[in-house]
């Protein structure tokens, strides 16, 4: 189905403060007869403080702040749509400078609250059963558009809250923008930022070899979240089309090299497909497949995505999964639904809004 799509027109004329280089802003302040460390105050406003105009930041000269409000925008993006389940996951629909839109969903669980926050607009990956790349990918996130999610769901917590989590598994797929990536999370990592460590980041990919080893050589703590989805390569190709120029095998070396370079245990999603992945003959590949690997498995029963022929699971299926998983020495865990009601699933409320049906 064609989907009619909004025309995209410029959010704000202003460019946002974040998407400035230090070089060139710390140019600017000083025509403006500022020291450098303003540039300091300003991000530590935003990231830390809430501030989401630059008349609220009471320790700048007012003058600076006149002319900040002139020139710039503390944040680049605006937030369409914003929709809020029973179980307290909040789901925003984030509108870009240039009018393209994205999603990103805040999961609280206490004492848990994870940000899950796209990376590109669209998808390239083409993996069958996911909304987000029913269109294709338009473009890469900036990383101040990548760190600016982070900031809108944070916005969301009380005064006194914060992230606790991150995982990079919106739309998109995150290795194919590593280096914008990594810069916004360096820059949520920092003290005067959100303050989320590594160790609390989990990147998802559908499996690039080359950039899940370039990941590793960062010597960074992140977690990696392989979705794979199928035991074989001649399954894995039906679900994931990018699998034929790769290869489960090829996929499998470069986590184990993310494994052996960062200490860090490898999950594996694996999205159930009723009647396609989800026999018990699959399960066995895949425990044969992990077998001797430190490895974990993220279960996700499918959810129905509207214009998809994909259908949930049966329970049995999903037990006898399970069952036969456990029975091969597999470590194992169905991930829990959130925010059913919101269309929370990835991608889904975007092509909803642009073809006019939200």
């Amino acid at each position: 189905m064609e989907l009619s799509i909004l025309p995209f027109a410029p959010l704000t004329p202003r460019p946002a403060f974040l998407e400035q280089s230090d070089d060139a802003f710390r140019a600017w302040l000083a025509e403006q007869g500022q020291p450098a460390l303003r540039m300091k105050q300003l991000r530590r406003w935003i990231l830390a403080k809430r501030a989401e105009s630059f008349e609220t930041m009471s320790d700048l000269p007012k003058d600076l702040r006149a002319a900040l409000t002139e020139n710039y925008s503390p944040l680049g993006t605006r937030i369409e749509r914003h929709l809020e389940a029973k179980d307290e996951t909040h789901k925003l629909l984030v509108k870009l400078h240039d009018g393209r839109t994205i999603e990103c969903v805040l999961i609280q669980d206490a004492p848990r609250r994870t940000a899950c926050i796209s990376t590109q607009v669209g998808c390239a990956m083409g993996c069958v059963f996911c909304a987000s790349g029913l269109n294709g990918v338009v473009r890469n996130l900036t990383s101040a558009e990548i760190l600016e999610q982070l900031v809108r769901l944070r916005n969301l917590t009380p005064e006194d809250g914060r992230l606790s989590h991150i995982v990079v598994m919106g739309m998109g797929e995150p290795l194919a923008n590593l280096d914008n990536l990594v810069e916004a999370l360096e820059a949520a990592g920092h003290k005067d930022g959100l303050g989320i460590g590594a160790r609390h980041i989990t990147i998802s990919t559908v499996g690039l070899p080359p950039k899940i080893r370039r990941l590793a050589d960062l010597g960074k703590q992140y977690h990696l979240a392989v979705s794979l989805h199928a035991p074989n390569d001649r399954l894995r190709s039906k679900i994931v089309p990018t699998n034929e120029k790769t290869g489960i095998t090829e996929i499998m070396e470069a986590a184990e090299y993310f494994y052996e370079k960062t200490g860090r245990q490898v999950t594996y999603e694996y999205v159930l497909l009723g009647e396609l992945n989800d026999s018990p003959l699959e399960a066995r590949e895949l425990s044969m497949l992990l077998s001797g690997r430190k490895a974990h498995v993220n279960l996700i029963p499918f959810n129905d995505v509207e214009g998809l022929p994909y259908k949930r699971p049966t329970d049995n299926a999903i037990r006898t999964f399970i069952e036969v998983l456990q029975k091969g020495g597999v470590s194992v865990k169905v991930r829990k639904r959130k925010g059913s009601e919101i269309d929370a699933a990835c991608g889904q409320l975007r092509r909803k809004v642009e073809s006019g049906q939200a």
